[in-house]
């Protein structure tokens, strides 16, 4: 009888969330996947409470936000104070259950003891702990990471071609097109990440990829390392007559944009014709051809001397956006293409 009463008490103390659908976010961080952890459950966003809040609990959240790993559990509202209801807390995680949800909770303790939202708890992860700083585009800068100690510039002794193919797939910037030392991008503050990193260059993040346990000594913010990614990850041509002709249009940030006519010339349609196996360059055009494109307008200008197999890999500068409309949106004619028919004097 006394197993009996003892059970029932433990089942009333520790309830498993398992019959609400809860879904997560962080708020407030100043990365995706850094912020107030808080939960939809029962029509509403409320936040956790800190109190038994740890590094396990953590690890679920940034592992069902597809966040990588955790780096740091954050107490006291690190990051703001959240506002509504307190949905969670004591929350008591394995690590391994897929969802904040499955984790136990000792719904009791939250309503006796969190009141105040000045207890909100949150969360740091490693995926998207990342960004280039001080570059020309969204795409290029210098590389820093964040860890527990904060934001921290790279060495570059430390970082090579293969850690810049992961950085740039990792920000959706495309491939690498330089790699440069000594401050480039200008010095960071904080921190000086020394570790190597043992990239193979086929990484989803960086946060991935092995790293050794000595440091470089010698490192300061004099050797801050910066990248320079193509800034895009997929081209295309736009209504033309065949897949080889038309409105050179980009994807950037997972947003297809056109080029501006000042930032592109014959050399880079022949890299662009070369990529996109249609031949030789023919001719670049204007938006009279094959019309206004609409969303963005990437004012990248491709430097290319026209040896290159991709655009990614010619140099890239940056043109005022202020210069430009979607009446200046580039076309380009490859050989493919079927000059008799639409060509114009």
């Amino acid at each position: 009888m006394e197993n009996c009463l003892m059970l029932m008490f433990l089942c009333y103390m520790v309830k498993l969330i398992t019959s609400d659908s809860v879904n997560v976010r962080l708020v407030n961080g100043n990365i995706p996947c850094a912020g107030r952890v808080e939960v939809y459950k029962n029509g509403q966003w409320g936040t956790v409470c800190h109190y038994a809040w740890d590094m396990t609990d953590a690890a679920v959240v940034c592992r069902e936000l597809d966040c990588g790993t955790a780096v740091k559990a954050t107490y006291d509202a690190h990051f703001g104070q959240g506002s509504g209801p307190i949905s969670m807390g004591y929350l008591y995680c394995s690590g391994s259950e897929p969802a904040l949800k499955d984790c136990s909770s000792n719904s009791q303790y939250t309503q006796q003891y969190c009141k105040n939202h000045n207890l909100d708890a949150g969360v740091i992860c490693s995926g998207q702990g990342l960004r280039l700083v001080d570059g020309l585009h969204l795409c290029s800068g210098r590389v820093e990471m964040l860890r527990t100690e904060g934001w921290g510039s790279v060495c570059d002794a430390v970082f090579d071609q293969q850690d810049a193919e992961v950085v740039c797939k990792q920000l959706d910037c495309g491939a690498p097109v330089q790699v440069l030392g000594a401050a480039a991008f200008g010095k960071g503050k904080g921190p000086v990440w020394s570790e190597e990193f043992q990239c193979r260059g086929n990484e989803s993040q960086i946060h991935v990829c092995s790293r050794s346990s000595s440091q470089k000594q010698s490192c300061s913010h004099d050797k801050d390392v910066g990248v320079i990614c193509s800034g895009y990850t997929d081209l295309r041509l736009v209504n033309g007559s065949d897949s080889c002709s038309g409105r050179v249009e980009l994807q950037f940030l997972k947003e297809w944009g056109t080029v501006c006519d000042a930032c592109w010339d014959m050399r880079a349609a022949s890299v662009l014709c070369k990529q996109l196996n249609c031949g030789i360059a023919v001719t670049v055009v204007g938006s009279d051809w094959f019309g206004e494109g609409s969303g963005e307008i990437w004012a990248d200008v491709f430097d290319c001397d026209g040896n290159e197999t991709k655009l990614s890999e010619c140099s890239i500068s940056s043109w005022s956006r202020a210069e430009c409309s979607h009446r200046r949106d580039v076309g380009v004619i490859c050989s493919s293409e079927h000059l008799h028919t639409t060509l114009k004097s």
